[in-house]
């Protein structure tokens, strides 16, 4: 996109409005940090800092940061789309698997879960035909399997299918 349709208010969300809506974000979660350290205490006990010592400093700085970025956002009076709508679709159909996926690892576990993942995006988003799909979706897992709990031995997450195998 040019410089001049970018300026000109095209289609999508303004950067302005992403950037305060980012901001109020981090100052909510810099808001919960804060009042979690408070509650296990900030200060400075006999053993030396307590629990909420060192999260309430950083929750401090982000949210310092959250509001100097939001004081800047309403100072900006350039009106420059942050991304079109297409491009943000395009964001979701990646972010909204994931997440489902990150949902679904502790149930079912990380190698199933992950064969999904990789079935899906490859179906999906590759267009690949369904022996490919299967082959990858399968064989991906199956060799993160084997070096990681085989190899390295790391335990990573296992669901009901990984126990009826006795994996």
């Amino acid at each position: 996109m040019s410089q001049a349709q970018s300026d000109a208010g095209g289609r999508g969300p303004s950067h302005r409005s992403v950037e305060i809506g980012f901001a109020v974000f981090t100052m909510i979660v810099a808001a919960t940090t804060i009042a979690g350290s408070a509650r296990v205490g900030i200060g400075w006990g006999v053993e030396g800092p307590k629990a909420g010592f060192f999260p309430f400093y950083v929750g401090a700085i982000l949210l310092a940061a959250s509001l100097a970025n939001l004081v800047r956002s309403f100072a900006d009076h350039h009106r420059r789309v942050f991304a079109e709508w297409g491009q943000l679709s395009q964001v979701v159909s990646v972010a909204v698997p994931t997440a489902i996926y990150v949902l679904l690892v502790p149930y079912i576990g990380i190698y199933v879960a992950s064969g999904l993942l990789i079935g899906a995006f490859m179906k999906w988003l590759g267009k690949y035909r369904w022996p490919m799909t299967i082959l990858i979706s399968l064989a991906v897992p199956a060799v993160t399997y084997v070096m990681f709990e085989r190899w390295f031995l790391v335990t990573l997450p296992k669901g009901p299918i990984e126990s009826l195998l006795g994996l």
